[in-house]
């Protein structure tokens, strides 16, 4: 029965209310499963560790679209599609350089990617044989999206975008104005790997919904980037980075993260970064993310977060035995590699775009409007009451 309480009705005359659609199965899909119990992740067809072990995200970004892996040539195809549409229209390129400079970058992505839309010659007409191209166009933009608010915030020279190199070779390179290493290439197109795609969360639904209206994918997408801006979706690995930053900004380097965390868990305060509504295990990204943490804190002197880090994964499991999720070590990762906090989620979407495309061409495949029904509880037939009286 309804778990709902309101004075206005009986609860034992309706069905139960999975709040949150709490284990109702909407759709079917090819793009990916996960077994919480398990701790599995398959993208398409493949582990995510083999993913994360094997895979370049471009071969990812084709698995999700195709439901394949791609051969030589049509990886060679895509890679070169995605340089040719990584430069941003005029009109998008000047909202970047106008707008505030201390806009959320998140608002400032979902605002560019928008526009994306006018520059379409179709102008967001819903037809299949448009999808694929436009799916590409808008996975290559919004990483120069992301690069040019951010140099532009900093009154730094826009970098424009290379005609050669990997995504996240091309990325690093306009965010920081030079070629990167080969470590840090390998580190940033794993952490795009392991955020492309994760079942029917938040902002999938939405794409879903909004391409099962016939509306065009700029808006699939943008409003996919509306919902992974809240921090309960997308936005948990920024809090995650500013609980470690605020701990050494109040408490010195010798802050107890351990008696931190169990202060805050005693004020009923939200530990960002821990538990998962699927996973009842140790998410599987995570523990790539936690090698990866590991090693860049190392390598670029950031070790006390790191172990700060352990310490309250440490402190979460014995206290509530819950495990971290994706975010909780995404946020030294992107740190360790010199990416800003506020930017982390608009990293996110740059990866996880790969996925919404893939679910809205899917959903265009076998369309149908998606109407679910709210029971109401509110009164009914109340008595006009004329305003002077009231």
């Amino acid at each position: 029965m309804s778990k709902g309480v309101h004075t206005g009705f009986d609860e034992q005359q309706y069905p139960y209310i999975n709040k949150g659609l709490a284990g109702i199965i909407a759709f079917s899909t090819t793009k990916s499963s996960i077994d919480g119990q398990k701790g599995e992740l398959i993208y398409s067809g493949y582990n995510i560790d083999t993913l994360a072990e094997h895979a370049t995200f471009e071969e990812v970004c084709f698995l999700l679209w195709n439901d394949r892996l791609p051969n030589a040539q049509e990886l060679e195809d895509l890679k070169n599609s995605l340089i040719e549409h990584r430069t941003l229209p005029g009109p998008v390129l000047e909202y970047i350089k106008s707008t505030d400079k201390g806009a959320e970058p998140m608002a400032v992505l979902r605002t560019a990617v928008s526009m994306l839309a006018d520059s379409d010659e179709t102008k967001g007409k819903f037809d299949e044989s448009l999808f694929m191209d436009q799916a590409i166009a808008i996975t290559a933009k919004i990483p120069t999206i992301i690069a040019a608010f951010d140099r532009s915030r900093k009154g730094k020279n826009i970098v424009e975008p290379l005609n050669e190199g990997s995504t996240a070779f091309n990325f690093l390179y306009m965010l920081n104005g030079e070629k990167p290493g080969e470590q840090a290439e390998k580190t940033m197109n794993l952490c795009l790997v392991l955020h492309a795609e994760h079942g029917m969360n938040a902002s999938t639904f939405t794409c879903r919904t909004i391409c099962a209206t016939e509306s065009d994918i700029y808006s699939g997408v943008t409003g996919a980037i509306g919902a992974l801006k809240g921090p309960l979706h997308g936005g948990a690995n920024t809090a995650v980075m500013n609980t470690l930053l605020d701990m050494e900004k109040e408490h010195g380097t010798d802050a107890d993260p351990v008696e931190l965390t169990r202060q805050r868990l005693e004020s009923k305060e939200k530990i960002m970064g821990f538990g998962h509504r699927v996973y009842k295990v140790f998410d599987p990204r995570a523990y790539h993310l936690q090698k990866m943490s590991k090693a860049l804190s190392e390598e670029t002197g950031h070790e006390r977060l790191y172990e700060w880090s352990m310490a309250i994964l440490n402190t979460m499991k014995e206290e509530k035995d819950i495990d971290p999720n994706v975010d909780f070590f995404s946020a030294t990762v992107y740190y360790s590699i010199g990416i800003e906090p506020d930017l982390f989620t608009c990293i996110f979407t740059m990866s996880r775009v790969s996925g919404w495309t893939g679910h809205y061409m899917e959903q265009a495949a076998n369309n149908r409007l998606i109407r679910p029904r709210a029971l109401y509880v509110g009164e009914k037939n109340l008595d006009w009451v004329p305003v002077e009286d009231r």
